[in-house]
């Protein structure tokens, strides 16, 4: 008999129909006796009356493999409005240890419960509550790949093993490649400029790595990046007004998608403006200062508390969850930025609800600045890392400019959790290589 979901028993109402799925949980009442079971579109409710049938759930646990054949009957108090009847029971896997979390209650998002939490990973994401906060993210990675893919966007898939720290910094993971020093890529970088090149318009999501001594709420290890670079674009603003573009489409089609998942997870209420506002760091700095007495104005970039304050700022004043913080000091640009004349780097960083996520900024593409820039930097310019990088723009790269965009800080401010781990299946930090 073919197999029918939980979410389609409804559909079959007076027919014998055939599921399949996990013992969600019990409730043994005597005369009246349910099992709850869930499958990968929600849980269904069974009343199991014939004693023969009910002996063979004894001692079985939560987790349990059942192949269920019974009547479908309409019942509204039951989930979906209806529920199963007559009911045949086959145990195909059994689970007869009582497992160490109560699967069918999740464990609350607390400061205090997150090594429970990610200890007992494998179990608490069978959670149906658990289970939204990734439907959700697998729903905005689709919805960024349809937007980009409208948009003449090419999907890209570029090495994570590079030869030394090319792209400078310190935060690398090393590795012994067969005699040679590899690292983990902190990002696709290199490769996707070199990518405009050939396509104009690339984008990749994977993996990226930060060996950062940290275990910060906003930090990962590894973390999941969409990458973006254009090319061929008249300005940094045309840059922007992309990405401000495609976080608005993104942000409004997950949250009438998965309208009631997000309000069963107390997701905060969206706000976006036709326009995402924008400061320059300095007018933040000089905003912040004097709305709390703390001076900033020497900062070269912005300070966790006045990526907060502005944010606050922009969703009260300006009716935007989203604004950017643009026009940062020449020093805290890399050498692959577009410098401008008034000191400045043609970067803006777009904050969500208090932090980050993405940085948005136009690249230097004209070959001689690039070398100089990259001297500048300190950086040895006949490295083998930088070879083929260079390459790209010796034989033509037009101007063009993208963004790092951090998937996991997106889901974590969409849902409204305190901690970007929260939003990451397995998440990885300082303290933490398994599950």
């Amino acid at each position: 008999m073919t197999r029918t979901l939980t979410r389609d028993i409804a559909s079959h109402i007076d027919d014998t129909i055939t599921m399949h799925g996990w013992l969600h949980k019990k409730r043994l009442l005597g005369g009246l006796n349910f099992i709850t079971v869930r499958d990968r579109s929600g849980i269904a409710q069974t009343l199991i009356e014939d004693k023969n049938e009910l002996e063979k759930l004894r001692g079985m646990q939560i987790g349990t493999v059942l192949k269920l054949t019974g009547k479908a009957v309409k019942d509204d108090r039951a989930p979906g409005g209806a529920e199963l009847h007559e009911v045949t029971v086959e145990v195909e896997v059994p689970v007869t240890e009582e497992p160490p979390i109560e699967i069918d209650k999740p464990i609350p998002h607390k400061s205090e419960n997150l090594d429970t939490l990610f200890e007992q990973r494998v179990l608490n994401l069978r959670n149906i509550q658990e289970q939204k906060i990734f439907k959700i993210r697998a729903s905005l990675v689709r919805s960024i790949r349809e937007f980009l893919y409208e948009q003449e966007f090419v999907e890209i898939d570029t090495p994570k093993l590079l030869a030394e720290a090319t792209e400078g910094g310190t935060e690398v993971f090393e590795l012994d490649y067969f005699g040679k020093t590899a690292t983990l890529a902190q990002s696709p970088q290199f490769y996707k400029q070199i990518m405009v090149g050939v396509f104009e318009r690339v984008f990749e999501i994977g993996h990226s790595y930060r060996a950062e001594p940290s275990a910060t709420t906003r930090h990962l290890t590894e973390l999941t990046m969409l990458d973006i670079e254009m090319g061929f674009v008249e300005n940094h603003q045309e840059v922007m007004d992309m990405v401000a573009n495609m976080t608005k489409q993104v942000l409004t089609t997950v949250y009438e998608t998965h309208a009631q998942d997000l309000k069963s997870l107390n997701a905060p209420e969206l706000k976006l403006s036709d326009k995402v506002p924008a400061f320059t760091i300095a007018e933040i700095h000089d905003m912040y200062t004097k709305a709390t007495n703390t001076d900033t104005t020497s900062e070269k970039d912005l300070i966790p508390d006045e990526e907060r304050w502005i944010c606050d700022y922009a969703r009260k004043k300006l009716g935007s969850d989203l604004v950017y913080a643009t026009d940062f000091p020449r020093e805290a640009g890399k050498f692959y930025h577009k410098f401008k004349e008034n000191g400045t780097v043609a970067w803006g960083d777009l904050l969500y609800r208090g932090l980050e996520i993405a940085t948005v900024p136009l690249r230097e593409n004209n070959y001689e600045k690039m070398i100089q820039q990259m001297t500048d930097a300190g950086l040895d310019v006949t490295h083998d890392g930088f070879k083929y990088y260079l390459q790209a723009f010796k034989f033509g790269l037009p101007q063009h400019g993208g963004c790092g965009f951090g998937i996991d800080r997106l889901i974590q401010k969409t849902i409204g959790l305190n901690n970007v781990k929260e939003a990451t299946l397995f998440p990885r930090d300082i303290n933490r290589l398994t599950p």
